[in-house]
């Protein structure tokens, strides 16, 4: 049973089994019956004609009897072509009247007993079917055989039972399949409640915490599971929420004391002491600032008709690092699209995944050395620098929170990477490293081309079609 995982296969391989048990126990059952009911009718029939034989019994003044058979009636008695067989024996089986030509008894006198029921096959291949019956004439006992030749033309009920089972056994099986086609809609009908319910599950993350499941169309046995697992949802909301709020708490209350320290260092005396501070306090904003962008992004959503043009914001993330990268002795390019490219997304957001792509490239790319900005006209964003580049077994591990390969190095708390990663998820796009063959790391944003805008429709253009 553990290898079926869903309620309807397992349904459905429980349905199959009983099927097979089912097409095999009804047709013999309703063999067995039908047979015990032809022979009733066999036995009943025959005691009939015993009864109906012992009348033509007449006795006689010099003892005995005699037989005397309506003209009507003897057809049924007619030798080989008579539906019925008879003898009249009495008690020490002499046989004194028989339907046989040859005269004798219908079945031998082991088998001639009083209620016993007895078969025998004819020298022509028919088979009789009979009783003996004891019956009193004139106070004197008399046995009657009668039996029933069973391939008369006019006894078709054995016929009947004998086609019974493979007629039945072929007509069960399809009109079991049948049911099992009708089970399967069943279910699934009834089980429709809860796909829906399981695709409102998969829509729930962290930018729609508030969906719940529907418990009004679920089946009463689901209701209870669907239930505890709003409940559950609700605890993470709450807990989720929270999270949240205190992040963007902490981080907005940070800034206030920042902006004291920062008024405070200034007014220090120029020197060592001064400019470490200095450059701890920028390290410490730059983290904050970062904190701040996290908090955002997780209840972060990108409209439906939101468009961004990718080239402009690269450009404005080149511009804005410039000072970086110039300050730090090394150089930053933009490159690529010279027009707009355009793609579903915020400005904002896609403007701050390139400026930490392009923050992470200046850190690691040596005095001297380049950082690239690359956009393609199929919505893309390469970051190229010269540093060590990145193994690969931490291409994945990089774009977690926190996740630093030094950790002795105090200008980096690893946010950086994880915002690019969260921008990436938030506009249905993917962010992906590899190395250079020339040396470094080549980071690519791949976004969603927006459609073009339809053309509008100007007085000019409606001059011209006229």
């Amino acid at each position: 049973m553990n290898r079926f995982h869903s309620i309807l296969s397992r349904v459905v391989a429980l349905h199959v089994v009983a099927i097979a048990v089912i097409s095999i126990v009804m047709p013999l059952a309703l063999y067995w019956l039908l047979n015990e009911a032809a022979n009733g009718l066999h036995r009943d029939a025959l005691r009939s004609q015993a009864v109906t034989i012992s009348g033509f019994l007449r006795p006689q003044p010099e003892g005995g009897v005699a037989m005397d058979i309506p003209p009507e009636m003897q057809a049924l008695y007619a030798g080989s072509y008579g539906l019925y067989a008879f003898a009249v024996l009495d008690p020490s089986g002499k046989v004194l009247f028989t339907s046989r030509n040859d005269g004798g008894a219908l079945f031998p006198p082991e088998q001639s007993h009083v209620g016993d029921w007895a078969m025998r096959r004819r020298s022509t291949g028919s088979v009789l079917f009979g009783v003996t019956v004891a019956r009193a004439i004139d106070g004197h006992p008399y046995l009657i055989q009668v039996a029933q030749d069973l391939s008369h033309r006019d006894v078709i009920i054995d016929d009947i039972v004998a086609s019974f089972f493979p007629s039945v056994a072929w007509i069960t099986f399809p009109l079991l399949m049948a049911l099992l086609l009708i089970d399967i809609m069943i279910f699934r009908r009834a089980l429709k409640p809860v796909n829906e319910a399981s695709t409102t599950a998969a829509s729930i993350g962290p930018t729609s915490t508030e969906v719940r499941l529907s418990e009004a169309s679920m089946p009463s046995e689901v209701v209870p599971l669907v239930h505890a697992v709003n409940q559950a949802l609700d605890r993470l909301e709450k807990g989720f929420r929270a999270q949240r709020e205190f992040t963007a708490d902490m981080a907005h209350e940070l800034r206030t004391p920042l902006t004291i320290i920062r008024a405070r260092i200034d007014s220090l005396e120029p020197g060592p002491a001064r400019d470490a501070l200095r450059t701890d306090l920028e390290n410490m904003t730059r983290i904050v600032n970062q904190v701040m962008d996290i908090a955002e992004l997780e209840s972060f959503i990108v409209a439906g008709d939101a468009r961004a043009d990718l080239q402009a914001v690269c450009a404005d993330a080149v511009a804005f690092m410039a000072p970086l990268a110039v300050g730090q002795s090394k150089s930053i390019a933009l490159s690529g699209a010279e027009k707009p490219v355009w793609v579903l997304g915020h400005s904002e957001a896609l403007f701050r995944a390139v400026r930490n792509l392009i923050e992470n490239a200046i850190r690691h790319t040596p005095a001297g050395g380049a950082i690239e900005v690359e956009v393609t006209d199929d919505a893309m964003v390469r970051v190229l620098d010269e540093g060590p580049g990145v193994a690969e077994a931490e291409r994945e591990s990089i774009f977690r929170r926190f996740w630093r390969r030094d950790r002795s190095r105090a200008d980096s708390r690893g946010l950086g990477l994880a915002i690019v990663s969260r921008v990436a998820e938030t506009h249905d796009g993917s962010v992906t490293v590899e190395n250079r063959p020339t040396g470094g790391a080549a980071f690519t944003l791949r976004l969603r081309p927006a459609p073009p805008r339809p053309a509008a429709t100007t007085l000019a253009g409606l001059t011209a079609a006229k």
